[in-house]
């Protein structure tokens, strides 16, 4: 069996190589990844080691795609990640990579018969209708009133139904295009792709910056030293997330794949749900017990177009339809990170503090 995982030396997908060989050791795994991103030459050993083979190639040349030979499984995790590209400059790579990109992926997968698995994102769902969801604050978070709900959104969080008209930044705009052509593929040319639109994906090997990566950031700040701000809503920090461990990712994957019937019918929201949310502040406080030192975080209440104040993934469908639920816990996750950053300690002080 040949797997091909896009963006495969990037945090989620060298996390799926790695798992993927693990689990299933006679196969052929290739991660292809264009290493553009700062840190993703760091898990380049990491892949070597487990027996996955790299190749140097980018997404945005079907050359390069179609040199990479056939394959039975194409995972499509390549991405320019942050939802603040595009901004204040042109959007061409954004729009090459994420919609181009993945245009040229579904080809390959076409062209060989491939199953294809896309990593959309809940960033999908409008910016202004997730503004205005009726938002009251609550021990330093957002939190929405109890019983409170509307079509697609409760305090189970936002579900597959939630309206999508409207503006949802650049890069949600390149990833709802996306799903969009892999419908069409499926019904002209009876592709087999699954869509899984994931929310704050976090553990160790991410390399967090401030518009992408979060968890990691906030960790080795607190650890190694370094600035932070709460930005956006008022500059409290109040803003919430949902994370899911990358792990908890790949055992749905795995999953979904057991039950093709199933996995290749919908759209399907994934992420850590209600119990693994936290506000910027929780994870301020549960950084500073970890890390024992305590930043003067500053506020910037100017608020990101892009941002939104608060979103926790409705995993319920995606829950029921595969008896799947998160492993890890927040703290799980965020002792890992911890234990990553101290152990890597010498490799990665440079690069993110």
């Amino acid at each position: 069996m040949r797997i091909l995982v896009t963006g495969g030396a990037g945090f989620v997908g060298s996390n799926l190589c790695l798992a993927f060989k693990r689990d299933n050791p006679d196969a052929r795994v290739i991660a292809a990844d264009n290493l553009k991103r700062r840190g993703s030459e760091l898990n380049l050993p990491r892949l070597r080691a487990a027996g996955v083979q790299f190749e140097h190639a980018d997404i945005r040349d079907p050359n390069d795609i179609a040199a990479l030979g056939p394959m039975d499984l194409l995972i499509e995790c390549s991405a320019e990640p942050s939802v603040q590209a595009g901004y204040g400059g042109t959007p061409a790579y954004l729009i090459d990579t994420n919609l181009r990109g993945t245009l040229n992926c579904l080809e390959a997968a076409r062209t060989h018969d491939a199953t294809f698995v896309f990593l959309s994102t809940s960033r999908v769902y409008p910016i202004d209708p997730l503004r205005a969801l009726p938002l009251e604050t609550e021990n330093n978070r957002l939190v929405l009133p109890s019983g409170a709900t509307g079509t697609g959104w409760s305090g189970h969080g936002i579900a597959e139904d939630f309206p999508l008209a409207g503006h949802r930044s650049l890069y949600g705009t390149t990833k709802l295009s996306s799903e969009q052509f892999i419908e069409e593929y499926r019904a002209a040319f009876g592709l087999k792709a699954i869509i899984n639109r994931c929310g704050v994906l976090a553990g160790p090997w991410q390399m967090g910056k401030v518009d992408q990566g979060f968890m990691s950031l906030w960790a080795a700040r607190h650890l190694y030293g370094g600035t932070l701000s709460y930005n956006g809503f008022g500059g409290l920090g109040h803003q919430v997330r949902d994370v899911l461990h990358v792990d908890d990712l790949y055992d749905l994957i795995a999953l979904q794949l057991n039950r093709p019937e199933l996995a290749l019918k919908d759209v399907w929201n994934v992420g850590g749900g209600p119990d693994n949310a936290l506000s910027l502040k929780a994870l301020t406080d549960a950084c500073a017990s970890r890390s024992e030192r305590s930043l003067n975080i500053t506020g910037n209440p100017e608020t990101n177009p892009a941002d939104i104040p608060w979103f926790i993934t409705d995993a319920r469908q995606v829950s029921n339809a595969f008896n799947w639920h998160p492993k890890r816990t927040l703290d799980n996750l965020l002792d890992e990170i911890f234990e990553w950053l101290e152990a890597q300690r010498a490799l990665l002080e440079p690069l993110l503090k």
